[in-house]
């Protein structure tokens, strides 16, 4: 029986076009804005805006790939499906894993990211007690229906998109209305140490930041992959990136970095020596005395940061499951409880993710940057292997003499470009102290995945041999 015939006949299949698109859309919005551009302000300043424009150029061109190939073929498999085909079994297997291991760590992340906004109404409340409660909370309900799950993530996806809307609609009123606020001006994006006061070094500095908030961007080519008219509706959705980019991060980040002086609302971050403290967009209200935007902001941020973890917990689970059909993973996670989801896939996804817990009790004030960068290693490695892949994948498209209806820009100089870039990106991490760690473990990471690859075929080969 093929994969496609079990999960209809096992899983529930839920899910409209309605939530695919709202849950595509909600997953660039999370963290890496609301929390993690407040390390970036502090290293690049209003420089950071070139920053987001350069690395959603990137992410822009790698999801082109990835749709290129995606409209051709459109499969449910993704990425690790092309890459098994046209590059390797190992590739194959590597993305898969690698997917899991990327997005269990955006939902640590995530889960800290959590315990920090709820400190902004109560700043004793340990962000451990938070995570804690929210893991629970969240992965109780994706043991429910499927179809709850993708009407509350539909509504939190429209949140954020309003509430983006919404702040960057209330910044402009404040910083051109007859009310104006005393530092409000533009002249802020240049006028306190220049558009780069830490230099190009700062922005290089900070660029692993920016990378992690286009993560989200992935989800995609897994939702892509069951639509019902993939030929338009992929372009679609893919094309729409960089409106995406340019209203929810530059736009809404060039507003609110012309309402106060960077280098204020840096202060005001760290003056727990934690630049994590709160999200910038939130403490910049405050600063103007907007209490109530304030207020408001903060329950939109702590709802993009749930969504986004709730988004993380549905498809590590439905990823464990599809793996564990081809044999990729324990056959445990085949298990389904009544509403017919994958109660083993789930449990583990929690299990591992539940570290997140554990490190907010022991060290509160580090976790949330290094989870960040050991994302960004996770993510880089399926960029840099869709990339690869896509070159492999027009090779033997033009060696058939196949034409392709929604190629990529560029090729293959778009593809050497991304890959320099990423390859680029890892060098800078390595120079970082703090999370050069995240360079130094890939290769391990690397070593890890492949003697599992190497037992999975041992496994198959015993198989056959026994038939």
């Amino acid at each position: 029986m093929s994969r496609e015939q079990n999960a209809g006949r096992e899983l529930s299949r839920g899910l409209s076009n309605r939530h695919i698109q709202m849950i595509g859309l909600g997953g660039a919005i999370g963290t890496g804005l609301f929390l993690g551009s407040a390390g970036v302000i502090k290293s690049a300043g209003p420089g950071l805006l070139m920053g987001y424009a350069l690395a959603g150029l990137i992410a822009f061109l790698i999801m082109r790939q990835l749709g290129e190939m995606l409209v051709d073929e459109p499969v449910s498999g993704s990425l690790s499906y092309f890459s098994k085909k046209y590059c390797s079994g190992f590739l194959g297997y590597l993305t898969g894993w690698n997917y899991i291991a990327a997005y269990i760590l955006v939902g640590m992340a995530e889960l800290t990211a959590i315990g920090k906004y709820i400190q902004f109404w109560w700043p004793d409340v340990p962000t451990w007690v938070t995570a804690a409660g929210f893991f629970i909370a969240i992965n109780a309900m994706n043991l429910l229906n499927v179809r709850f799950y993708g009407e509350a993530e539909f509504w939190f996806a429209l949140v954020k998109v309003v509430a983006i809307v919404a702040m960057i609609g209330f910044g402009s009123w404040l910083l051109f209305g007859p009310t104006q606020p005393a530092d409000a001006a533009l002249s802020n994006l240049w006028s306190h140490g220049g558009f780069l006061p830490h230099g190009l070094g700062g922005l290089l500095m900070a660029m692993p930041f920016i990378m992690f908030a286009f993560g989200g961007l992935e989800f995609i080519g897994f939702t892509a992959g069951e639509a019902a008219e993939p030929r338009s509706s992929i372009p679609r959705a893919i094309n729409r990136v960089l409106y995406r980019i340019g209203i929810f991060y530059i736009a809404a980040l060039a507003v609110l970095l012309a309402l106060t002086p960077w280098d204020t609302l840096v202060a005001s971050l760290d003056h727990a020596g934690d630049p994590y403290s709160a999200s910038p967009f939130v403490k910049i209200l405050s600063l103007l005395g907007s209490d109530l935007a304030a207020h408001l902001l903060n329950l939109v941020v702590l709802t993009a940061a749930m969504s986004v973890y709730n988004g993380v917990v549905y498809c590590n689970t439905r990823q464990l499951f599809a793996m564990a059909e081809q044999n990729q993973a324990p056959r445990s996670f085949l298990k389904l409880n009544r509403n017919r989801v994958p109660v083993n896939a789930l449990l583990a996804s929690a299990l591992i993710t539940g570290i997140a817990v554990v490190l907010n009790y022991f060290s509160p004030e580090g976790v949330i940057e290094i989870l960040m960068s050991l994302t960004v290693s996770a993510t880089v490695i399926n960029w840099l292997l869709t990339s690869y892949t896509h070159l492999k994948f027009r090779k033997a498209k033009l060696q058939k003499g196949q034409a392709l209806e929604y190629a990529s820009p560029c090729h293959p100089l778009s593809n050497y470009l991304c890959i320099g870039f990423i390859v680029g990106l890892l060098l800078i991490m390595a120079f970082i102290p703090a999370i050069r760690i995240a360079v130094w473990l890939i290769p391990l990471w690397l070593l890890i995945v492949y003697a599992s690859y190497r037992k999975y075929q041992l496994g198959l080969n015993q198989q056959v041999s026994y038939e």
